[in-house]
């Protein structure tokens, strides 16, 4: 599999962490879009929001208890936003679910 985050996860590919445990990690977006901008991913690979299934809904479950703990950890108590992008039409660039931690600062209502 020739999968950019798979090879993140392998440590093949250097990324800042912000949080790793055995189902997840967090680490710094190389194109920031906010002040603050982390992507969550499940060890396992799953390609898309549409993969998820009862063999691996636990990392995604997990994925989202540990969201607000490190969105904390990152300083983001006036709040955030959490995004995962699903295919072609909403521009998911990496076939490897993911989810944006977006804050730092007051951001825009707009989303389009």
């Amino acid at each position: 599999m020739d999968c950019l985050f798979c090879k993140i996860i392998e440590g093949v590919i250097p990324s800042a962490k912000v949080y790793e445990d055995d189902k997840i990690l967090a680490f710094k977006d190389i194109n920031p879009q906010a002040p603050v901008h982390v992507l969550v991913i499940p060890k396992k690979h799953i390609a898309s929001l549409d993969g998820i299934d009862s063999t691996n809904i636990d990392y995604v479950n997990h994925i989202f208890a540990k969201v607000p703990e490190i969105a904390a950890s990152l300083g983001l108590g006036g709040g955030y936003r959490l995004i995962s992008n699903c295919g072609d039409d909403a521009c998911q660039s990496v076939k490897h679910l993911h989810f944006h931690i977006l804050g730092g600062k007051k951001l825009a209502e707009a989303m389009a």
